[in-house]
């Protein structure tokens, strides 16, 4: 069993508030724009680590309402579940891994986003979840 291929399981929130704009956090690491999120721990269900990542990257507290898509990055084995959510409380902040966090209208968070993180957005626009893989730059599929 130890020769299994091994995955890693990050969870990401788009959260819309209440005037269509999306939570986004600028990263510390790379300064691109993209939804807060981040690895899954092993003890937390999805929600509770959605929540979590949502909250510690922008303090936002956020209700979720959906699962919105599952990525795969190709070469990295990182699968992402990504959920539609909805604040609830506080209000955008940096963070130790994000310079800003702050609403942007849904088009100038596709503009500013990689593809990779761009497309997250616009599934979540969606009736129904999406599953793609991409590279880590280009979205595949």
């Amino acid at each position: 069993m130890t020769d299994l291929p091994r995955h890693s399981v990050s969870v990401a929130g788009v959260v819309f508030d209440q005037h269509d704009r999306v939570l986004a956090i600028r990263r510390r690491d790379n300064g691109q724009w993209q939804p807060p999120g981040g690895v899954l721990e092993l003890d937390e269900t999805f929600e509770d680590g959605v929540c979590r990542e949502v909250l510690e990257e922008t303090g936002v507290h956020v209700h979720v309402e959906r699962l919105t898509g599952v990525y795969k990055h190709m070469k990295l084995g990182i699968v992402a579940l990504v959920f539609r959510c909805v604040p609830t409380g506080g209000a955008p902040r940096a963070s130790d891994e994000s310079h800003e966090a702050r609403w942007l209208a849904v088009p100038v968070a596709l503009r500013s986003m990689p593809p990779t993180f761009a497309v997250r957005v616009e599934d979540a626009l969606l009736p129904t979840a999406r599953t793609r893989t991409h590279d880590g730059v280009i979205v595949l599929q």
